[in-house]
């Protein structure tokens, strides 16, 4: 059973930074693409990063030149660094393994979110 496990969030002032990081384990092997999502309240679920196993990533535009996402292969974890963060930032991030397709219309496999607060 594939398991994805999402830590890192918490509460921070706008400005700050935060890092979440997500690890992925389970019968599949390696993932194909790793990545983060968020829902802020009230809202849809969006796209927020991916990384693919050769380290091609992309972002939403609006966390460009704010947040990186990286990742450790040989450990099936990715982590989403967030600088300059802003209140319209807050939201349950949650993480995504992908082990085929394209990441954001692959099924893949869910972590259960991790809280993360900007206050202004």
């Amino acid at each position: 059973q594939v398991q994805v496990v999402e830590s890192g969030g918490g509460l921070v002032q706008a400005g700050g930074s935060l890092r979440l990081s997500c690890a992925a384990s389970g019968p599949t092997g390696s993932f194909h693409a790793m990545g983060w999502y968020r829902q802020a309240p009230g809202k849809h679920r969006e796209f927020v990063a991916y990384i693919s196993s050769g380290h091609n990533t992309n972002y939403v535009d609006s966390v460009k030149g704010r947040f990186t996402i990286s990742r450790d292969n040989a450990e099936n974890t990715v982590h989403l660094q967030m600088n300059s963060l802003k209140p319209e930032d807050t939201a349950v991030y949650y993480c995504k393994a992908v082990t085929s397709g394209w990441f954001r219309a692959a099924a893949g496999y869910w972590g259960k979110g991790t809280l993360v607060t900007v206050s202004s």
